[in-house]
């Protein structure tokens, strides 16, 4: 296997393996079994996609607007503190509905699907990430080699999404007690807020 394959799989696998808010999600669908494989492949592709624009150069571009940094800073800071909020009250009613034998309100495949977007998607770290930093660590790279990095990329990328998905149900018989639901929500709304947070200190930088 290239070298340049095998750079860009730990480059990649070592930037989405960081607790975050999307992997966060990833895991608690994956408990839940609710449209797990829709989650873990609408993950993959916005991994994929942005992947391939950092790694072929075309990242800087948002990079350079800070109207277009700012905006997600601020939307990506507003559903955050939502979703953590969600999550918090979760965590402090508790209740059965926290098993995870499908007696738990099971979300549509849109309303998921949107919010995995949602996650991914207005959380400027991920650009960060995949468009400047990987993109700066595959520039120098000649343009064959750039292919063989962004290889190596994505696979990390479809093997961490697939495997923390379907994976997570090996946890099932220690979420089966309604009190450890509790303390995962508790930690997914700490996760949530703190980025949020990060956003909005990210926000005021960038307006000053």
């Amino acid at each position: 296997m290239s070298s340049t394959i095998i750079q860009g799989f730990f480059v990649s696998f070592g930037l989405i393996v960081a607790i975050g808010a999307q992997n966060a999600y990833v895991l608690k669908q994956g408990l839940l079994k609710q449209h797990i494989f829709w989650v873990c492949l609408v993950c993959f592709l916005c991994d994929f996609t942005l992947l391939s624009l950092g790694v072929l150069g075309l990242g800087s571009l948002i990079g350079q607007s800070k109207i277009a940094t700012l905006s997600l800073a601020i939307f990506g800071a507003v559903f955050l503190l939502w979703y953590g909020f969600r999550s918090f009250r979760s965590a402090y009613q508790g209740g059965a509905n926290l098993s995870v034998d499908g007696t738990r309100s099971q979300a549509t495949l849109k309303q998921t699907i949107a919010t995995t977007l949602a996650l991914t998607l207005l959380n400027p770290h991920v650009y960060l990430d995949t468009l400047v930093l990987v993109g700066s660590i595959a520039s120098p790279l000649a343009t064959s080699e750039k292919y063989q990095f962004l290889i190596g990329a994505v696979c990390a990328s479809a093997l961490w999404f697939f495997g923390l998905g379907y994976g997570a149900r090996l946890l099932i018989p220690l979420f089966a007690k309604p009190n450890t639901w509790r303390v995962l929500d508790g930690f997914i709304g700490v996760v949530m807020w703190a980025i949020a947070f990060s956003l909005i200190k990210y926000a005021l930088n960038i307006g000053y």
